[in-house]
């Protein structure tokens, strides 16, 4: 079941902001077609591709949503989620060692696992979960999904190799919104940038969850990533967008974990009492990926979650055979966005980081990007030396201004800007870039491991100026944001008729 908390949700109030100059020149020729066509989407704010009452993602016998997830040791074991109508009552998968031949039916075995109901904004739905086990380390294996008398198409992955060996990953911020109309550009051309990726990291808000048919968001996630959620596992976290806002009789309102969270993602279980759904550490390759859930443990009236995660991080850190530490989870340490640093995570899990050298912590929430080290002690780290490396991105179009603060402490920001990152991890290093949906570059650090003390940091950001907000003025945007990600997917009008 999904876990569940108190607090009192928050309302932001716009006050007066002048918009910062750019850097760099901006194409003012659009400016004019910008003011017209995005101003009637603010009144009619729209977050998904679906108009009203279109059934785009209904389930049906035909297997979709597929999302390889790690529940046990990636070396042997590989976990696949799908989605279907409720006449498949059975989770039937099928696996076999891949090869060059088109007879994989003939080596395959068929694996069972569990079905779970889900009745959601477009019906009734079962979703389904296999974990393959006993995997031979670093082999390629093809598998296939059963749906109402037929099967997914042939998918495949490749197991982790028992021990250290090098590879890449990559790194999304929040999605979050017109997921299908512009996160897709991101996921797909991070995955043309780096197709050798082996993990996708996701650092929360895939989805909005705020209004309308949370099904077709979900829909319109798994549609931008498409195939590629089939073929490398993902690891993610949840965001403050993946609760969903409730209200009791009382008046009382609280959040609470979606229920598609735990039903399209299959998770390892090896989380604090009660987080299990949200809360995990996986090790792949030599590295210790720790997720955290930052969303139960920002909130004033939530401290025994924080504590909780502290005391189980630090035993994961003190205990840990591997040669580099990633954590992930959603709300950053210390914020690129104006006023949401979090006192809480500061106080609780960056000491922590610190002590125990963890390498990178990747995060989201801002809608911006801000890389940084040294922020324990609010100083850039110039001297070549770095402790843990802070980094908050955004992967999808709802984009906020960086404040004052960060311009100050971070090495690099930036506004305005889908981005992606791709991490390549070897023995030594960390090789860390982080690039615009274009495939530009936009920064890059390397992390050199030194066993006498702190990693060294190779600060490779390109001589490009950072970007900072582009937009006309509109009226009607809050002063704390430069897009609002809900004015993009038909901005222009309905689309074609």
């Amino acid at each position: 079941m999904g876990s569940r908390f108190r607090f009192p949700l928050l309302i932001l109030l716009a006050e007066t902001r002048p918009m910062r100059r750019p850097s760099r020149a901006v194409l003012f020729s659009l400016v004019g077609v910008l003011l017209v066509a995005l101003a009637p989407g603010l009144a009619e704010a729209q977050n998904t591709l679906v108009p009203e009452g279109m059934p785009r993602y209904e389930p049906t016998g035909f297997p979709d949503r597929i999302v390889l997830t790690f529940t046990g040791d990636p070396a042997a074991t590989q976990a696949v989620t799908w989605r279907t109508g409720p006449s498949v009552t059975r989770a039937v998968a099928e696996i076999s060692v891949a090869g060059d031949s088109p007879g994989l039916h003939l080596t395959a075995r068929m694996v069972e696992g569990r079905t779970t109901p889900l009745e959601a904004g477009n019906g009734l739905a079962h979703h389904h979960t296999v974990t393959f086990t006993d995997l031979r380390p670093n082999t390629l294996y093809a598998y296939r999904v059963g749906g109402e008398g037929t099967w997914s198409e042939w998918f495949q992955f490749r197991t982790a190799k028992g021990t250290f060996e090098p590879f890449s990953f990559l790194y999304f911020g929040d999605a979050q919104n017109a997921v299908k109309s512009h996160y897709s550009r991101t996921v797909r051309q991070a995955a043309l940038d780096r197709s050798d990726a082996r993990v996708m990291v996701h650092a929360g808000d895939l989805v909005n969850l705020r209004a309308g048919n949370h099904d077709d968001e979900w829909g319109e996630w798994f549609d931008a990533g498409g195939w590629l959620h089939g073929m490398i596992p993902s690891i993610p976290a949840p965001g403050n967008h993946e609760y969903v806002d409730e209200v009791d009789q009382a008046g009382r309102e609280w959040r609470t974990l979606s229920p598609h969270w735990p039903v399209q993602f299959a998770f390892p279980g090896n989380g604090p009492d009660g987080m299990e759904e949200t809360v995990y550490h996986v090790d792949f390759q030599g590295v210790r990926f720790i997720v955290l859930n930052s969303v139960e443990a920002v909130y004033d009236d939530a401290p025994d979650r924080v504590e909780d995660q502290a005391r189980w991080l630090e035993a994961l850190l003190r205990d840990n055979p591997n040669r580099w530490t990633v954590a992930v989870f959603h709300h950053p340490v210390v914020s690129v966005a104006r006023g949401r640093d979090n006192p809480s995570l500061q106080e609780h899990w960056q000491p922590l980081f610190e002590e125990y050298g963890v390498d990178l912590v990747l995060q989201g929430h801002d809608h911006s990007y801000g890389r940084g080290g040294n922020l324990a002690e609010g100083t850039t780290a110039w001297d070549g030396r770095v402790g843990t490396m802070y980094v908050v991105s955004v992967a999808g179009p709802k984009m906020y201004f960086a404040s004052e603060e960060a311009l100050e402490t971070f090495d690099r920001v930036g506004e305005d800007t889908q981005l992606y990152q791709t991490v390549q991890v070897e023995w030594d290093r960390i090789v860390f870039e982080s690039r615009t949906t274009t495939g530009r570059l936009y920064d890059a650090f390397e992390l050199h491991k030194d066993p006498e003390g702190p990693n060294r940091l190779v600060d490779l950001r390109p001589e490009d100026a950072e970007r900072f907000c582009g937009r006309p003025d509109i009226p009607g945007y809050r002063a704390d944001r430069c897009w609002e990600g809900t004015d993009f997917v038909r901005p222009g009008g309905s689309g074609g008729r």
